[in-house]
Parts: structure tokens; sequence; C-alpha cells
């Protein structure tokens, strides 16, 4: 466990935790979050790297990213309850994730990002993420834009 702000801590998901991961993603993303069996895949394959924000009775937020393959990772998913947003519980959450994976031998971190998401690229940015290309306008699919971004160490 990793302690956070406040009586918050970040540790790494268990199966128990899917539930309310799956309640963060609807509130953070309603009209497309993951489905559950998609977390609890990425439990299954991923769970090393999925951590969650808890405060001993309810999570207020998750990371999800890939272990480093070929000194690369991916950030796939940063949620921090509505209620917390704007508190620096995603920088804390990043930089939690940016520390492992560097650790663990990755050079670049990427990343998606809907570039109507004004708090979400400032956040990277401040990061040291940088713009990787033009932003995509379909990325996701019609009316689905992304920019990918890109921090090396």
């Amino acid at each position: 466990m990793i302690p956070l702000h406040g009586d918050r801590f970040l540790r790494k998901i268990t199966e128990a935790d899917l539930p309310d991961v799956l309640r963060l993603d609807r509130e953070t993303f309603p009209d497309d979050p993951y489905p559950y069996f998609a977390l609890r895949q990425f439990h299954d394959a991923l769970g090393d790297h999925l951590l969650v924000v808890d405060d001993g009775t309810t999570l207020h937020g998750y990371i999800l990213a890939t272990p480093p393959v070929h000194a690369s990772s991916w950030i796939l998913s940063l949620v921090v309850s509505p209620a917390l947003r704007g508190n620096g519980l995603g920088r804390e959450l990043m930089t939690a994730m940016l520390r492992r994976l560097h650790e663990e031998g990755a050079d670049e971190v990427l990343l998606t990002v809907d570039p109507a998401n004004g708090s979400a690229v400032a956040l990277y940015r401040h990061l040291g993420f940088t713009p990787s290309g033009e932003p995509h306008p379909e990325y996701f699919g019609p009316g689905e834009p992304r920019q990918r971004m890109r921090l090396a160490f």
C-alpha cells in the first residue's frame, strides 16, 4: 500500500473491488463504461498494474496500465470519483504509476485523451507528456476523437 493525501492509500486491485471499479467507471463514463467482463479480464491479466484508491471503506479512483513491453507502457485508464476531482488525486495516481513503470524498465509511456477534456490534457502536460502527432478524429469510432500523448523518461 502506498499512502496518499489524507486518509487514502493506493493498492493493487482485488476481486472484491470489481463492483466498485465498475461503479466508478459508470460515474465517469456514463455513455461508455468498461463492461464488467472487461474489468474482470483486466483484473486477471493486468492486476499488478490496476491500482485503486481506497480510504478503508470506499474506492475513489483507479489507474490501469500495461507492463513495459520493449520498454514501452500504456496508461489505459485513469478514473477519479467526480466528487474528488480537482484535489490532486489524478496526479497522485499518475505519479505513482509512472514511477512504477519506470522502475520496471519503461523508457516511454503512452496514452490517449479526448482533446476536449481540458483538465486531463493539462494534467498530462504538467506531468511531462507531449502530443504525439495530430488528434485522430475517430480513434475509438465515430465521434470519439483522441490525442495520443507520450512521456519519455
